[in-house]
């Protein structure tokens, strides 16, 4: 996909709940997808859920029929991202 310029607009937030967000760029309509992260508590600490949301796209985009442009793993892997961020021990 190339470089790319985007403005993260944050569509709901429950703190220890849910962020969910989309973004806005050159691309006009805007697309409309969404990404987010559900967390739960659980015995080992929080569990995460990532997940994306295609279903209001831009008729135009979906007629193109190319979404979802990324891969499955390509939200799975920012779990890896995450974990690797949070338990990060504090720096001193």
């Amino acid at each position: 996909m190339g470089e790319y310029d985007v403005t993260v607009i944050i569509t709901r937030f429950e703190p220890d709940r849910e962020i969910e967000w989309t973004i806005s760029g050159t691309v006009q309509p805007p697309i409309r997808h969404r990404y987010g992260y559900r967390l739960e508590p659980s015995e080992r600490g929080t569990l995460v859920t990532s997940y994306y949301d295609w279903s209001e796209i831009e008729q135009r985009y979906r007629d193109k029929d190319i979404f979802p442009v990324i891969p499955e793993a390509a939200p799975r892997a920012t779990l890896g991202i995450l974990a690797r961020t949070v338990e990060r021990p504090a720096s001193r």
